[in-house]
């Protein structure tokens, strides 16, 4: 015969269980977005300042356009630069995101630019293309 007590400490245990499975599934899910940065043809990517964000081209308004930006600087002896951008929570739900890359001269002229479409879970591989003016 179990009694009230015994049912309520089974009870307890469960909830415990599912909360704790639940955190540990929301822990597992990356709140970044994670990828690499290389050169068109396998060259080393140039000195310079390297710019990375998330962009829906689909919103008109070019303030709200860019989601997320990250900053990083290429010494230019690297053929492979990695990055980590945080994922907005309102951004997963748009099929036209994607990340773009820019790369630009100390003195702000655009070297090279690239970008690749953003699938939520998966790494982002930018290619970087020589801009030609």
């Amino acid at each position: 015969m179990t009694d009230r007590r015994t049912v309520l400490m089974a009870a307890g245990v469960a909830a415990v269980a599912a909360a704790a499975g639940a955190a540990g599934a929301a822990a597992a899910q990356s709140t970044d977005i994670r990828g690499a940065v290389t050169f068109v043809g396998g060259k080393v990517i140039p000195e310079g300042h390297l710019e990375i964000y998330l962009e829906d081209p689909a919103i008109q308004d070019s303030a709200r356009r860019r989601a997320a930006k990250t900053s990083l600087k290429s010494e230019g002896g690297s053929k492979t630069i990695e990055f980590s951008l945080p994922l907005p929570a309102n951004s997963t739900a748009s099929p036209t995101l994607r990340i773009v890359a820019r790369l630009e001269r100390a003195d702000g002229w655009l070297v090279a630019r690239g970008s690749a479409q953003f699938e939520a879970g998966l790494p982002v591989h930018v290619i970087l293309k020589a801009v030609t003016y």
